[in-house]
């Protein structure tokens, strides 16, 4: 019986060296960690591919081809290249005027939604009865449909049969209806000076201002919340005026959820299209370069000089966010801390 082991040790093959090592070798904790962090983040990363990396692959490659919404299907994009586009949208009629009025568009309603949402957080700090009530509905602008809250500023901005003008004649004396929505300018006289004034393109800035105020306000008042009671009492033991707390302590403890905000609503303010497009349709002096984007597709049907014209969009969005993270992000933190 030994004697047929031993036979059957001599005729097994011993295994090699790399075999019994690659036999033997388990997983790290760094690799398994690896593993299943991959495994949670591809769900993740093809919903960004598709989502996100492809519609702008494809914005991209429409922007160097003469490309007409007739031709899509029948086009070849790796051929055909041209800068055409980009020249049609640096020299059509409009274009640094709409640029400009989008600029104004974008600080004027980023600006006027932060101040009036810190206003409405400071007035909501502290308890009283019906706070709850009166918080909640704040929020009623930013919820609501934004088809149904621009219907109802057209009929109250009405020149026929507004209330605004209405309440504008009894009360104000105005000599004649004022259409909001469709005035380009409006001279009114301020201390014997004439001035003209951008009617269609402050009301919708206004517009923006009350629908996106409370974004402002739900952040704000969340870190008004998180302010230690003490310092502000200190600083009143110490006889600091109201407006010197708000200046010396809280507006510090604010600055990194206002710089948040800014940036924030500024590239959402910057890429708007809806609202303004509801209420004057991009009309009298509203034209902003979003809107100039859809012109290009729908009316002309050019679809490579709308995607080129969203590409430039899109890059001086980069240049301002990158200027304002070169030059004023630092500093803000650097105020804060």
């Amino acid at each position: 019986m030994s004697t047929v082991q031993g036979a059957e040790q001599r005729q097994s093959p011993a295994p090699s060296p790399g075999r019994k090592a690659r036999q033997g070798r388990t997983p790290t904790l760094a690799q398994r960690e690896n593993r299943t962090g991959l495994a949670f983040v591809s769900p993740t990363a093809l919903v960004v591919l598709v989502v996100v990396i492809l519609p702008i692959a494809w914005t991209v490659l429409l922007a160097f081809q003469h490309a007409r919404l007739v031709d899509i299907q029948s086009m070849s994009f790796l051929s055909n290249w041209t800068w055409e586009n980009f020249t049609e949208v640096f020299t059509s009629p409009g274009f640094w005027t709409s640029l400009w009025t989008t600029l104004v568009y974008t600080a004027g309603s980023t600006v006027g939604s932060i101040a009036l949402g810190l206003v409405a957080a400071l007035a909501l700090r502290r308890p009283f009865r019906g706070r709850a009530l009166l918080r909640g509905s704040m929020l009623l602008p930013y919820v609501a449909p934004v088809v149904a809250v621009t219907f109802v500023w057209e009929i109250a901005l009405s020149p026929q049969f507004g209330i605004v003008n209405e309440w504008g004649g009894k009360l104000l004396g105005w000599d004649k209806p004022i259409a909001f929505l469709s005035t380009r300018s409006q001279e009114i006289s301020l201390l014997g000076w004439h001035v003209h004034l951008p009617l269609a393109l402050l009301t919708v800035i206004a517009f923006e201002i009350w629908r996106y105020f409370p974004f402002a306000f739900l952040f704000l008042l969340a870190r008004l919340q998180a302010v230690p009671a003490g310092l502000e009492e200190a600083a009143t033991v110490d006889g600091a005026t109201h407006t010197q707390r708000f200046r010396h302590i809280v507006l510090p403890q604010l600055m990194p959820v206002i710089a948040l905000l800014s940036v924030l609503r500024f590239i959402m303010t910057f890429n708007k299209f809806d609202d303004v497009y509801l209420l004057t349709g991009g009309g009298s002096g509203t034209d902003v370069v979003a809107v100039r984007v859809y012109d290009f597709l729908t009316a002309r049907y050019d679809v490579g000089a709308a995607a080129a014209q969203a590409l430039v969009l899109a890059l001086i969005l980069a240049v301002l966010l990158g200027v304002y993270f070169k030059f004023f992000a630092k500093r803000v933190q650097e105020e804060a801390s």
